[in-house]
This record gives structure tokens, C-alpha cells and sequence, in this order.
């Protein structure tokens, strides 16, 4: 089965006409058209929007025409969890996390626990050199003292003159 055949049953499983698929897609409508005629092959952005608007179909049958169209004719392979093996499972977001939450948003604040300090605090003692780093200083040269370092040494040589005219003209000249 060719692609254009494949994206004929597409629009076929659709239920749409090939008018309101496209629109469905966000493509042109003679887009459909040409690819179901076989007049034009699909790009690669066609047959994305179509996959992001039905994610039901699989990418190997729609590209390539392997396997089954739909994920759900799919056998079940999904492995036993065996000891020593936990299943991956997805991390849950945020509003899923604060509807299971029964409790959010009832108590705004609590009782802050009593932290008690201890009596003792232990003090570090820097040598002296370090007390005189701070983060603000300097530690080593900026790029623009390099640049004005190497530049010193080399002789300065006229590669462009450019004019500007109040009319917006421009003139260049180069020796």
C-alpha cells in the first residue's frame, strides 16, 4: 500500500470528507487532494499534522505501511513486574498532584516546629590572605585587557572606510 493510499484510509477512518480533513490538519484543501490522486507525495509537515491530530495511528504504518494502523489493534505487551524489577512509571504533574491532594489549600499555615540552637556554635578561623578575597575582586584579566594586550603590539592597518549620507546612501572603499 502506497503512502497516498495509507493517507486515503486516514481520511477514510476520519469520517471526515477530504475537505474537512484538511481542515481538520491545518493543510490546504487541494493538498488533500493532489496527495489522495497521487498527483503529489506528502511532505514530512503534512504527515505530522496528521499524526498529531490522530496520535492513535502508529508513525511505522503511516510512513512506512508495517505493523497495524491503530495503536489499539495492538497485542498487549506489557511485561509481569518480576522481584528486583520495578515498572517505570511516569512522574505525575502538577495539577494531577493537587487533586489527589485533599487536604490543599485547607490549612494555610501551621504551627512552626520549636527549633532549639545549640548552645555552642563552632567558629572557623581563616588566615589572613583569605580575609582579603572577596567575590566582587577581580582574579584575573578581562577579555578586553587581552584583546587591548595583543592589539598594542600590532600595526594598524585601514580595512574599510564606509561614508553614511543623511538620504541614507552609503559608500565603501576598501584599499
Amino acid at each position: 500500500m502506497s503512502l497516498n493510499e495509507r493517507i486515503s484510509k486516514v481520511i477514510e477512518y476520519s469520517g471526515f470528507t477530504p475537505s474537512e480533513f484538511a481542515d481538520e490538519v491545518d493543510v490546504q484543501r487541494s493538498s488533500i487532494s493532489h496527495v489522495t490522486s497521487g498527483r503529489n507525495k506528502p511532505s514530512l509537515e503534512f504527515i505530522i499534522k496528521i499524526k498529531s491530530r490522530f496520535p492513535e495511528i502508529l508513525w511505522d504504518w503511516l510512513v512506512t505501511g508495517e505493523g497495524e494502523m491503530l495503536k489499539s489493534e495492538l497485542p498487549d505487551t506489557e511485561e509481569p513486574v518480576t522481584e528486583g524489577k520495578v515498572k517505570p512509571t511516569s512522574l505525575p504533574d502538577l495539577f494531577t498532584m493537587i487533586n489527589s491532594d485533599k487536604d490543599f489549600g485547607s490549612k494555610e499555615f501551621e504551627e512552626p516546629a520549636i527549633i532549639e540552637s545549640p548552645s555552642e556554635s563552632v567558629k572557623t578561623y581563616q588566615s589572613k590572605a583569605n580575609e582579603k578575597i572577596f567575590d566582587s575582586q577581580r582574579l584575573e584579566k578581562s577579555n578586553e585587557e587581552i584583546i587591548n594586550q595583543v592589539t598594542e603590539n600590532q600595526p594598524n592597518k585601514i580595512k574599510r572606510i564606509i561614508l553614511f549620507y543623511e538620504n541614507g546612501k552609503f559608500e565603501s572603499f576598501e584599499p
